[in-house]
C-alpha cells in the first residue's frame, strides 16, 4: 500500500486539493513575496511532484514574481480568500502546498528555511515571548 495523499482545503471548505507521492522538500520560505502573499513572517511549504496533483472548487490564480525572480502562480479560494498552493514557473514539475491548509498539519516537518536574510521580528525568531497554549487572557 502506498503513502496516503497529502490533502488540504480552504477555510470555508469550498476548495480542496490532493497530492500523491512523497514530498520533495518541506520548508519555510521568508522571501518578501511569500510574506506579502500570506500576511505572515514566512510561508510553510510542502513541495510535491506536479504529477498526481489535483484541485477542485472556485480557485483563482494570481501571478507575481516569486523569491526566485521568476513568475509564480498563487492559487486561492474565490469565496474565503485562503491561499492554497503555488505553481512556480522556474520548476514546472512541482506544486507547492501551503502547509497551513493541510488536513493533517502535523505531517508537515520542515527541514530548512530559505530567504532567512529577509526574516524579521514578525517570525518571533530570537524573541523572548510569553507563550499561551490557548487565547491569551
Amino acid at each position: 500500500m502506498g503513502q496516503r495523499p497529502w490533502t488540504g482545503a480552504c477555510l470555508c471548505g469550498a476548495c480542496s486539493y490532493a497530492a500523491e507521492g512523497v514530498p520533495l522538500a518541506s520548508l519555510i520560505c521568508h522571501c518578501r513575496d511569500c510574506q506579502r502573499a500570506s500576511g505572515a513572517a514566512g510561508l510553510p511549504v510542502v513541495v510535491m511532484p506536479r504529477q498526481g496533483f489535483a484541485a477542485q472548487g472556485p480557485i483563482r490564480t494570481f501571478t507575481s514574481l516569486g523569491g526566485s525572480g521568476s513568475p509564480t502562480q498563487r492559487n486561492f479560494c474565490t469565496t474565503c480568500g485562503s491561499l492554497l498552493f503555488g505553481l512556480p514557473s522556474h520548476a514546472p514539475g512541482i506544486v507547492t502546498l501551503y502547509a497551513g491548509t493541510l488536513d493533517e498539519p502535523l505531517r508537515f516537518a520542515p527541514t530548512f528555511a530559505q530567504f532567512t536574510s529577509e526574516r524579521h521580528a514578525l517570525a518571533g525568531h530570537g524573541l523572548a515571548l510569553i507563550a499561551h497554549e490557548k487565547r491569551a487572557q
